[in-house]
């Protein structure tokens, strides 16, 4: 299973960024999805997931209303359109997938089967 995140980079505050992580290797349909962010000497934190069939989301509550995630199974891809971004935003951004079709609420940081090396991204105020 292979989980390439994309999309970071550097934003100005107030601003959007659209993060993509594309899956190979599996059964895309059979996995519910998740984000998450990692800031230096911080614990890994939940962003935001997504059910196998898309009908089910949650967020953060740093994160609700400002960001949004949506999957399209016919492209393996899972997205997370993040807008009126906040410094404190700025961390390096993982998905992560867990298979067997799974409730939203078993989609945690420590739920989740395989993990992506991420996408940086910086907000700067």
């Amino acid at each position: 299973v292979q989980l390439q995140a994309s999309g970071g980079g550097l934003v100005q505050a107030g601003g959007s960024l659209r993060l993509s992580c594309a899956a190979s290797g599996l059964t895309f349909d059979d996995y519910g999805m998740g984000w998450f962010r990692r800031v230096p000497g911080k614990e890994r934190e939940f962003v935001s997931a997504v059910t196998w069939s898309g009908s089910s989301t949650y967020y953060a509550d740093s994160v609700k209303g400002r960001f949004a995630i949506s999957r399209d199974n016919a492209k393996n891809t899972v997205y997370l359109q993040m807008s009126t971004l906040e410094p404190e935003d700025t961390a390096l951004y993982l998905c992560a997938a867990r298979d067997g079709r799974p409730d939203i609420a078993t989609l945690t940081v420590y739920g989740m089967d395989y993990w992506g090396k991420g996408t940086l991204v910086t907000v700067s105020s």
